[in-house]
């Protein structure tokens, strides 16, 4: 689980610099920074879903 944790991560971050670069190269006016945060709100709402699916069944423990 926790590789599935960094990957997801390591995507988001990958689209928010993507969204970054779009941003400067469109001067925001094209749709592609857009969709390159729509993918990082996606992804986003997709690990949270994971992170309380795991722990809502034990695949993840609460310990500190």
């Amino acid at each position: 689980m926790r590789i599935v944790v960094i990957a997801f991560l390591v995507l988001i971050v990958a689209s928010l610099g993507s969204a970054l670069a779009f941003l400067i190269r469109d001067r925001g006016r094209g749709e592609r920074t857009a969709r390159a945060l729509a993918l990082r709100v996606g992804l986003s709402i997709t690990l949270f879903t994971l992170l309380m699916a795991g722990f809502a069944t034990g695949l993840i423990d609460s310990k500190l």
